[in-house]
């Protein structure tokens, strides 16, 4: 007999919904897996003391790791979802005819919050972590990766010199969106201060672009976006986002330039534990946020009583003083050297016990000064021959050249640093640790970037932006937390199972499996 429901609302209602979340969901799981009652003191002095109650800290904290875990960015969408997921009302603490806070609520507590309330919380899980054997600790895999700043590169406007203003306008005038009649989009505020408006650019630069300028503005739509021939010729010396300040030009191979956040990550290689995670200027170089980064993930690592020995990387973050800021941290580094580096000129033999090189035809070059090369900002040493060693040689027109009068030349003042990373790096090991770290951080950055909101940051700022990262992280590891917990629950059941099922099957055959797994 066929069935037709007819629905009719109650009055009254008995539901709970402990009730209704299965034991075995995620966010049940969660609830009792992480306590965040230790916000409480924390936060207490960024509310006042009177007026309305505000947001629970806690409640705060457990949105927006719902939001990271869903791969909701949008805190008015995030607060949309929230309400319709019962499981999600019971992790935070809401009965279903509750009304969630305002989603505007969440981005000003978020605002409100420091960087150290965010840091305390991946604090907080990494430690759990760690307490369940997640992290080995001995080997840290580091890398980056550009993240989507929330502003357009078709709000670009140009740095100007102040005393040069008007002049300058002139030249390049259909690069900025303030001197277009109908801009292609206009910031609703210029956030940025005068430094970041003031140009960077020197004199040969500003006529590189203004020879540009003639050539393009024929046939060709000088929109600073991505989509045309001209976005190419944008950089961080010449334009700024007045809508932020903080976000920089950057591309990666292949791709359309876009203002973005670096994302620096360390990963353990045990079981792909996020161990530190920063925001940082997308113009920076990976080899100048190196020793940043190793005395705060040295540090962090040292509070849980983990000792870090090897510390993985690909060839950005290679040179000489982070080599040796890493022996001097007791660090073996595996760090690829720059194609570029040869610790010399071409079959010149270094004679290191001298500190002087011989040449191909057995002449001494000594060394006769330290000093820092304003080009790159590092240390080198240089060396130089005498005239009269070199004026009799046989190979002279092809060793100095036609103007030379003597040989000279420099080396990079850590030559003995980088030959130690060399020899760890083509060792058996060092192959095995290439594969490790493209193994371990690659996926991880993959995971955050498509699937845990961090494909583009929702907020504005460098210090916000580092928040975004810190939710992200947070979110994935209490996720690999969750998972491995799980299956240690799952093979200590099927252990005790199997004790039981032999221990009542007494054969010769049993009792020596049993012996075997220390049970009797």
């Amino acid at each position: 007999m066929q069935g037709k429901k007819t629905y009719q609302e109650k009055l009254f209602n008995n539901f709970r919904l402990s009730d209704r979340v299965p034991r075995e969901n995620f966010y049940r799981r969660l609830k009792g897996a992480i306590a965040l009652d230790f916000l409480y003191p924390m936060t207490k002095s960024f509310y006042g003391s009177s007026g309305q109650k505000s947001i629970d800290p806690v409640v705060f904290f457990k949105l927006c790791l719902v939001g990271y875990l869903e791969n909701i960015i949008s805190d008015r969408k995030l607060i949309e979802h929230c309400s319709m997921r019962l499981d999600v009302l019971y992790f935070i603490g809401y009965d279903i005819e509750e009304e969630l806070p305002w989603h505007s609520t969440i981005s000003r507590t978020r605002q409100l919050f420091p960087e150290d309330v965010f840091e305390a919380v991946f604090t907080k899980v990494f430690t759990l972590c760690v307490e369940v054997g997640m992290v080995s600790g001995h080997t840290q895999a580091i890398d980056s990766a550009p993240v989507k700043a929330n502003a357009s590169m078709d709000s670009l406007e140009l740095k100007v010199p102040e005393e040069e203003l008007e002049s300058h306008l002139r030249k390049v005038r259909h690069i900025s969106a303030m001197d277009k009649e109908q801009p292609f989009r206009k910031s609703k505020g210029d956030r940025s201060d005068k430094g970041q408006r003031s140009i960077t650019a020197n004199k040969k630069e500003l006529q590189a672009i203004t020879t540009r300028n003639k050539r393009w503005s024929k046939d060709q739509d000088q929109r600073p976006g991505a989509g045309n021939k001209g976005s190419k010729y944008t950089s961080n010396k010449t334009h700024y986002s007045p809508t932020d300040p903080d976000a920089r030009i950057s591309v990666k191979p292949g791709k359309a330039r876009k203002l973005n956040y670096l994302s620096q990550l360390s990963v353990d290689t045990g079981h792909h534990v996020i161990t530190d995670i920063r925001a940082y200027h997308a113009d920076g170089k990976d080899n100048q946020q190196l020793p940043d980064i190793v005395t705060r993930l040295k540090r962090r690592l040292w509070q849980q009583g983990l000792v870090w020995e090897n510390c993985v990387a690909d060839t950005g973050y290679s040179s000489g003083e982070n080599y040796a800021l890493l022996e001097r941290q007791g660090l073996k580094s595996f760090i690829p050297p720059h194609g570029t580096f040869k610790g010399g000129p071409d079959n010149f033999t270094y004679v290191e016990n001298q500190d002087h090189y011989l040449c191909p035809q057995g002449k001494v070059i000594p060394f006769t000064k330290e000093f820092n090369d304003y080009r790159t900002g590092t240390q080198k040493k240089e060396y130089r021959a005498r005239k009269h060693i070199c004026i009799d040689c046989p190979i002279r027109s092809s060793c100095l050249g036609k103007s030379a009068q003597e040989k000279k030349f420099s080396v990079t003042y850590y030559r003995a640093e980088y030959q130690r990373n060399i020899a760890r790096v083509e060792s058996p090991q060092g192959r095995y640790m290439k594969g490790k770290r493209q193994s371990t951080v690659e996926p991880v950055f993959g995971t955050l970037t498509q699937f845990m909101g961090l494909g583009k940051v929702n907020t504005i700022g460098l210090k916000q932006a580092n928040k975004c990262m810190q939710l992200s992280a947070i979110a994935y590891n209490l996720k690999k937390y969750l998972k491995f917990t799980q299956k240690r629950v799952k093979s200590g059941a099927g252990m005790i199972d199997l004790f039981f099922v032999l221990k009542n099957r007494p054969t010769a055959v049993d009792k020596s499996v049993l012996t075997g797994m220390n049970l009797v």
